[in-house]
């Protein structure tokens, strides 16, 4: 039997501030190699769209040496995955939204650009883990975001109808995504993006997760 509705979330700036050990991961990796480091809100800026441009953005110059890039992509990842759950913190709302989710049996999905092994450590370190049915990193299949297999897959394997499903995340990345799988986006302001919200297409806007079970109801 499908299930009535399927909730797919992005992780980073849509359910977890992850920005704080983000940022000091790059500025750890900054400090080693000798570059420029940068502050909270810079990270946020650039959060979404992997460790390598998170770097590049505090070259003055383009590096070119690939075994350097390799290098400090290698520092950064050790160290994040060593301090992951150091500030990180759930976005106001979302664990009493997830229970009320849980206790009305919907499937719940995470489709994040993180590495798959990061994203569960986290949500384990921080208990959020228990709450959802699958979480499919960047390295999950052979495709992410903003190709709609990350989702339409996710919600294949935990038996949800691709036709009752809605995507939550902070970015232009995750509304093209669920353009692309066809299904409705759920905006979540102040999310790890250059972007204004009129300039990502999304179906509703919310600040956080209080109350969200509201907004919800309507797709039930």
């Amino acid at each position: 039997m499908t299930q009535k509705l399927t909730i797919l979330f992005d992780l980073d700036g849509t359910l977890v501030n992850t920005a704080p050990d983000l940022m000091a991961a790059h500025n750890h990796v900054m400090k080693k190699f000798g570059y420029q480091q940068k502050n909270l809100s810079d990270i946020k800026h650039i959060a979404g769209k992997g460790a390598w441009i998170m770097m590049q953005r505090s070259f003055k110059e383009e590096i070119k040496d690939e075994k350097l890039k390799k290098e400090m992509v290698r520092e950064f990842l050790d160290y994040y995955a060593k301090n992951i759950d150091k500030n990180s913190t759930p976005i106001n709302g979302v664990t009493s939204f997830l229970k009320w989710a849980q206790s009305k049996k919907i499937p719940m999905g995470v489709c994040t650009n993180k590495q798959e092994r990061l994203a569960v450590d986290l949500l384990k370190k921080i208990k959020l883990e228990e709450y959802f049915h699958y979480i499919a990193g960047c390295d999950t299949f052979d495709f992410n975001k903003p190709d709609p297999r990350h989702l339409t897959n996710v919600i294949e394997i935990i038996g949800g109808d691709i036709n009752k499903a809605l995507m939550i995340g902070d970015s232009e990345v995750d509304s093209q995504s669920a353009i692309n799988a066809k299904i409705p986006f759920i905006l979540v302001e102040d999310g790890y993006t250059e972007k204004k919200i009129d300039q990502i297409p999304h179906d509703i806007v919310v600040k956080n997760f209080l109350n969200f079970e509201k907004i919800i109801e309507k797709f039930l």
